[in-house]
C-alpha cells in the first residue's frame, strides 16, 4: 500500500477537527489517504473507547478515507521513546505515505506534543534499514507538515488549504463524534469562549479563509521553505 497523505493524531478525532477539510479535499483529487490514530482514547472524560472506535470507523467512512489504523499506544501516556519510535516506524513503512501531517509544535495535551515529537523521528528513522528491522521496506516521506488549528499563540502559517467546498462535510464528521463534543465549549486544542463546540470550528475555519481570501481554510506549518517557480502565478490579493 501506498499513500499520498498521512494524517497521525494522537487520539480518534484530533484529525478531524484539525485537517479533516484537507484530507477530504486530497481525496476528492484523486489521492490516497490514510488516518493514524495513536491511541483510543480510553481516557477520555466522555464516551468509551469501543464508542470511539465506532464514531472513528464512520467518520472515516464519510471523509472517504482510505484506511485508518490505530497503534494502540496509552492515552495521556504517549512518549517519544524507542520502542514507540518502532512501532510507529513498522506503519510508516508499510503505509509509504509521500506526506505526512503531524499535530502543530506546540499543544495544550501532553499527549499532542509528544506525537509531534515522535512522528517527525519515527519519520527520518523509517529510511534507515538497520533501525527495527521488519517485514517492510525502509522507507522515509518527502514532506512533513504540522497542522497549526486553533494554535494562534505558535506561528503564522506556511501557507492555508482553502476547505470551502470540503467544510460542511468536514463538520459532519467532526459531529459524528457526539460522545465528545455535543453540548459542549472545548475540545482538544479548541480552547473555549462561551460559544457551542461546532460554532467555535466553524469561526475559526472562516478566519483561516480569510487569510487567502476564501470562506473557510486549514492552515500549517513547515520549517521549510516553499518554493516558488513562477512569481506571477502567486495567489491571494494584496488589495
Amino acid at each position: 500500500m501506498t499513500l499520498d497523505l498521512l494524517a497521525v493524531g494522537p487520539h480518534r478525532d484530533d484529525v478531524e477537527l484539525t485537517c479533516g477539510g484537507t484530507l477530504i479535499k486530497a481525496v476528492d483529487s484523486g489521492k490516497r489517504v490514510g488516518i493514524l490514530d495513536l491511541t483510543q482514547g480510553e481516557m477520555g472524560t466522555r464516551g468509551s473507547a469501543e464508542l470511539r472506535a465506532q464514531e472513528a470507523e464512520t467518520a472515516r467512512q464519510l471523509m472517504g478515507v482510505h484506511v485508518r489504523e490505530n497503534l494502540g499506544l496509552p492515552d495521556a501516556g504517549i512518549t517519544n521513546d524507542n520502542d514507540t519510535r518502532a512501532a510507529l516506524v513498522q506503519v510508516i513503512r508499510k503505509l509509504r505515505p509521500r506526506v505526512v501531517i503531524a499535530p502543530a509544535p506546540r499543544g495544550r495535551h501532553p499527549d499532542h506534543r509528544c506525537t509531534t515529537e515522535l512522528v517527525r523521528d519515527a519519520c527520518f528513522l523509517a529510511g534507515l534499514r538497520k533501525y527495527a528491522p521488519g517485514d517492510h521496506e525502509p522507507f522515509r516521506p518527502i514532506k512533513l507538515l504540522h497542522v497549526i488549528t486553533y494554535r494562534e499563540d505558535y506561528t503564522k502559517p506556511t501557507f492555508v488549504v482553502n476547505i470551502t467546498e470540503q467544510f460542511e462535510r468536514k463538520l459532519e464528521a467532526i459531529k459524528v463524534y457526539g460522545s465528545q463534543f455535543d453540548g459542549t465549549t472545548q475540545a482538544g486544542e479548541v480552547y473555549p469562549n462561551g460559544e457551542p463546540l461546532y460554532d467555535i470550528v466553524r469561526h475559526h475555519a472562516a478566519h483561516y479563509g480569510s487569510l487567502i481570501r476564501t470562506q473557510y481554510g486549514e492552515p500549517f506549518f513547515t520549517d521549510e521553505t516553499m518554493a516558488v517557480d513562477d512569481v506571477t502565478s502567486l495567489g491571494v490579493s494584496t488589495f
